[in-house]
C-alpha cells in the first residue's frame, strides 16, 4: 500500500492543475482544427485521447523532473518530503514507471495519423531535458512553455495532418501564457533557490513581477487574437475574449502576491479556468 501512496505522491495525481494545464493546449488545437460540421464521434475520441497522454506524460515528466532534482528538492521547504528526495522510492523503480508511462501513452499516440506520432516523438528530448534548465539560464519557464504547449501543435495536426500559421501564432500566445503562470508558482520556492544557486524568471525579475507577467499576458492576448483574425472568427470570439484577459488581468494580478506563497499557488492554479475559457471560447466562435 505504501508503494501504492508514494506513486501517487511522484506522479502528483492530487495535484491534477498541472495534468489539465498539459492538455488544454491539446483541446485548443484540436478545436480549432476540428470541422464540427461532420460527426463528432472522432472529435470526443481525440479529447479523451489527448486528455489520457497528457496525465500520462505529465506523470513521467513529474518522476524525471524528480530524479534530476532530487538533491536539490531535499533542501527546498516545500519538495523535501517528496519520495524521491526522501528515498521512500529508489531511482530504478522511478525509473521502470517512466518507462511504463512513457509506453502506456505510446498506445494513446499510435491512434493518430503519422505525421502527428513523429512530431510527439521528436518533443520528447524537450521534455525529458526541461527539468535541467534551471541550472543554466534564467529562462527554464520560457523552455516548460515550448514543452507544455506542444500538444497545441499535435491536437492541429491530429485533424489537418499538416502545420501551418494558424497554430504557430496560437502556440506562441500559449508559451507566453505559461511564461507568466510558471513565474508565477516559482516565487513560491524563491527563497529556497536563490540560497542553492538555481535559477528562473521568478529570481530574475524579483520586485518587477507583475510589469514582467503583465507583459506576457499582453503578448499572449494580442497573439490569440491575431490568431482568431486568422480563423476568420466572427465578432462574438473577440468580444467573449474579453472574459479570459479580464481573468487574467484583473483577478489573477489582485490575487498574486509574490511574498505569499498560498497567493502565489492560487493564482497559479486559477489558470486552469483560463484553458477552459478559452477552450470554451474556441467551441463557442467554431459552432456559431
Amino acid at each position: 500500500m505504501n508503494q501504492i501512496k508514494y506513486f501517487i505522491e511522484l506522479i502528483r495525481l492530487k495535484k491534477p492543475v498541472g495534468f489539465m494545464l498539459l492538455f488544454w493546449p491539446c483541446a485548443w488545437g484540436l478545436t480549432l482544427a476540428y470541422d464540427f460540421s461532420n460527426n463528432l464521434d472522432i472529435y470526443y475520441f481525440y479529447l479523451f485521447l489527448f486528455f489520457l497522454g497528457s496525465v500520462f506524460m505529465r506523470s513521467a515528466g513529474c518522476i524525471v523532473n524528480d530524479i534530476l532534482d532530487r538533491e536539490f528538492d531535499k533542501k527546498v521547504f516545500r519538495t523535501k518530503d517528496r519520495p524521491l528526495a526522501s528515498e521512500k522510492i529508489s531511482v530504478k523503480l522511478a525509473t521502470f514507471y517512466i518507462f511504463t508511462l512513457c509506453f502506456l501513452a505510446l498506445i494513446v499516440l499510435i491512434n493518430f495519423n503519422s505525421f502527428t506520432i513523429i512530431l510527439a516523438i521528436c518533443s520528447m528530448p524537450l521534455a525529458f531535458t526541461y527539468p535541467l534548465m534551471k541550472r543554466f539560464t534564467y529562462w527554464p519557464q520560457l523552455f516548460l512553455g515550448i514543452t507544455f504547449n506542444y500538444g497545441l501543435i499535435l491536437g492541429w495536426t491530429a485533424i489537418k495532418n499538416q502545420i501551418d500559421i494558424i497554430p504557430i501564432i496560437f502556440y506562441m500566445g500559449a508559451i507566453f501564457w505559461t511564461l507568466g503562470y510558471d513565474t508565477i508558482y516559482g516565487y513560491q520556492d524563491i527563497k529556497d533557490d536563490e540560497i542553492i544557486g538555481l535559477k528562473s524568471t521568478s529570481i530574475k525579475f524579483k520586485g518587477k513581477e507583475k510589469k514582467f507577467l503583465y507583459l506576457c499576458y499582453s503578448i499572449l492576448i494580442i497573439l490569440f487574437l491575431i490568431g482568431g483574425i486568422y480563423m476568420e472568427f466572427n465578432y462574438l470570439y473577440f468580444i467573449l475574449a474579453i472574459i479570459p484577459s479580464g481573468h487574467l488581468f484583473f483577478f489573477q494580478m489582485k490575487i498574486f502576491r509574490a511574498n505569499n506563497s498560498l497567493s502565489c499557488l492560487r493564482a497559479f492554479k486559477s489558470n486552469n479556468l483560463f484553458g477552459l475559457i478559452v477552450f470554451l471560447n474556441f467551441l463557442i466562435s467554431k459552432n456559431f
